[in-house]
């Protein structure tokens, strides 16, 4: 995690500077990339919250989002990235939304995603979605590529 810190610094600065907030919804991360703006001193002054939403029951219950909302949706998309950073943001009433959804490994997921897809997203005064294939079933290395990958297209938007 030490390398996801710096970057979680040059967010919290911006933020802290601009007066913003910002809330998470993760799933492949597990939890990373909010780990990583938590270990931030003055976090507070910024991070409203998150949610691990990594199954369809946390996708109803923590993200409001019901299966009807989801239909011709699929869950490792750059449509579903958008929708949960619009969701989170919305929810936690901050300026900015910060999204991730992937597989990591070491098999693809139930959809057909291969191990090493991530789709994230931003939602904010600027919005951004990507997607990231790093060819790579090594779990942990991943979730490793998605936080920084996610959080470096939110500082790329901060910057703008």
């Amino acid at each position: 995690m030490k390398d996801l810190v710096p970057i979680a610094e040059n967010i919290a600065a911006r933020l802290i500077e601009r007066r913003q907030t910002i809330a998470v919804a993760e799933s492949s991360t597990g939890g990373l990339i909010s780990a990583a703006l938590l270990a931030v001193p003055g976090a507070s002054a910024y991070f409203l919250g998150s949610a691990v939403v990594y199954t369809r029951d946390a996708r109803r219950i923590l993200m409001d989002i019901p299966d009807e909302a989801m239909k011709g949706i699929r869950s490792a998309s750059e449509v579903y990235a958008k929708l949960l950073a619009n969701q989170i943001r919305q929810r936690f009433a901050t300026d900015w939304g910060l999204s991730e959804t992937g597989a990591t490994g070491p098999a693809g997921n139930r959809y057909g995603d291969a191990a090493g897809h991530c789709c994230m997203g931003v939602a904010g005064p600027e919005n951004a979605v990507m997607t990231l294939e790093t060819g790579s079933a090594d779990r942990l290395g991943n979730m490793h590529v998605f936080a920084a990958t996610a959080l470096n297209l939110l500082l790329q938007n901060l910057s703008r």
